[in-house]
């Protein structure tokens, strides 16, 4: 008998797969957000499940990475836009349909802490709907997973489409966004606020953040006048440092004097979402040596203090 090994006469050798297609453009662009990789092969030992119900999360991590089709399903998005980046048929659904309230909605979008946290979204599985000046680059860079808004929100009829579907708000500037809007039905809003920052400056300093002042007092008004249950989150100079490597302060006045990682403060409006306060929660943070393992706990926590 020959071996295992050996080729039978007048057979030939089976073709080999061809190697598995390279990430989509959209998916890779998002991962570069994050400072560290999803996955790293070198340093990982892989092993697949065999079956379609047992899948791992190193299997889910993957299909993140390959941007194959098993990942869209997972994840309930349709199938990847036309070449162009664009959808196929833009036309507005009827205003008077009623949509789910299970999206959040991502204010500056296209800014680089709003890309930090609609990618910290995707990675949570969330329905997220994103206002954004440049819809073409923003969907080169999440696909499908993020629907992009792109309008006037002193026109009615597109805040009202922006917020259909809407049950939170995460806004990560000091912009005036929330003058004059109907809030109707909104669930929680997340404010990212360096109203601290402004009013600790002085000099020269103070007066180039004049408008960024009343634009951030005026936010704050809005949302604490609104009734809706709110976590305003008052971060130190905001700075594109890498997140993760250090821990916090909250101490009172640490947003004045502190600075914040971009990362880190686009991690803790994301993880506010699951912490809905009974009327409004007020903190301030900038990076210190305060570690936290649970964000869950730390805001039950927070929120506990708040209301006793």
């Amino acid at each position: 008998m020959p071996p295992p090994t050996a080729l039978l006469p007048g057979r030939s050798a089976a073709p080999r797969p061809p190697p598995p297609p390279p990430p989509p453009p959209q998916l890779a662009s998002a991962a570069r957000l994050s400072r560290r990789p999803l996955f790293n092969a070198a340093t990982a030992v892989v092993v697949r499940s065999r079956s379609k119900d047992e899948a791992s999360f190193t299997d889910r991590i993957l299909d993140y990475i390959e941007g194959g089709p098993k990942l869209r399903r997972w994840y309930g998005a349709p199938d990847l836009l036309p070449k162009d980046g664009s959808a196929e048929d833009e036309e507005d659904e009827p205003s008077d349909i009623e949509e789910p309230r299970d999206a959040v909605l991502v204010t500056n979008g296209d800014s680089e802490i709003g890309q930090m946290v609609i990618l910290s979204l995707i990675l949570k599985r969330a329905r997220i709907k994103a206002l954004v000046k440049d819809r073409r680059s923003t969907e080169e860079a999440f696909g499908t997973y993020v629907e992009c808004m792109v309008g006037n929100m002193e026109d009615k009829s597109f805040t009202k489409k922006a917020l259909r579907g809407v049950r939170a708000i995460i806004c990560p500037a000091d912009d005036g966004f929330f003058s004059d809007l109907d809030l109707k039905g909104v669930q929680h809003i997340v404010l990212l606020s360096q109203l601290s920052v402004y009013r600790g400056s002085g000099g020269l300093q103070a007066i180039m953040n004049s408008k960024l002042r009343k634009l951030a007092e005026r936010d704050e008004e809005v949302v604490l006048a609104s009734g809706i249950p709110s976590t305003i989150i008052r971060t130190g100079s905001m700075q594109s440092t890498p997140g993760g490597d250090r821990g916090f302060d909250f101490t009172e006045g640490a947003a004045a004097k502190g600075r914040m990682s971009k990362e880190d403060a686009a991690t803790i409006c994301v993880e506010a979402l699951d912490s809905i306060p009974q009327t409004t929660l007020i903190f301030e943070v900038a990076n210190g040596d305060e570690k936290v393992t649970d964000w869950k706990a730390w805001f039950a926590e927070r929120t506990k203090t708040a209301t006793s």
